[in-house]
């Protein structure tokens, strides 16, 4: 009962990298909601975000979202960091055909690992990246949580491997088959 499986989670916890080793591990198509949305739009995030504002943008990315998961071919998505902010996604992967993961790292240790970087809009501003992940964090890990069928700390992975996104693939690629394992049986059950 293969599905989509849309990773979620803040910016620099491995979504991209992550879901590209996962979609070759479980034989399916890799989407970066991130990628298509500049695709569809002809803009780059900054640009989306300067000409229609935060909220334009996560109208947007919530049409993305919406049609990646109505196609047919189950894929692996990696969604925007703040796909979970509008209710209607949150509804979208609490679909019973989406299994939901979240890559979930403290802030001090994501903002280490990632930068301020063109794609990135909100850490374009004057504050310290660390803070913004801690606001953040704080914003978002309720909705994460309300959303993930699993949910994965990345941290451990990157503290005791040589290769930690392709242990950490691994690993989530043997959670989601057993979460949709357990849907299938609960679903031949009913």
């Amino acid at each position: 009962m293969a599905g989509h499986v849309v990773l979620v989670g803040l910016m620099g916890s491995g979504k991209t990298t992550v879901g590209r080793r996962l979609a070759s591990r479980l034989d399916r198509v890799f989407v970066d909601a991130d990628d298509a949305l500049v695709e569809i739009t002809d803009r780059t995030i900054p640009e989306v975000f300067a000409e229609k504002g935060e909220s334009g943008f996560r109208t947007i990315e919530a049409e993305v979202l919406e049609e990646l998961l109505a196609r047919r071919e189950p894929r692996i998505i990696a969604a925007g960091g703040g796909v979970v902010l509008r209710e209607e996604n949150r509804a979208r992967l609490k679909a019973p055909e989406v299994t939901t993961v979240w890559l979930t790292a403290s802030p001090a240790f994501l903002a280490s690992r990632t930068s301020a970087k063109p794609h990135r809009p909100l850490l374009s501003g004057d504050e310290p990246p660390r803070e913004v992940f801690a606001r953040l964090d704080a914003e978002r890990s309720p909705l994460y949580r309300e959303v993930a069928d699993i949910t994965v700390d990345i941290e451990p992975f990157h503290l005791d491997d040589d290769k930690p996104k392709s242990v950490l693939a691994d690993r989530i690629a043997d959670l989601v088959l057993a979460h949709e394992g357990s849907r299938a049986a609960d679903g031949a059950v009913s």
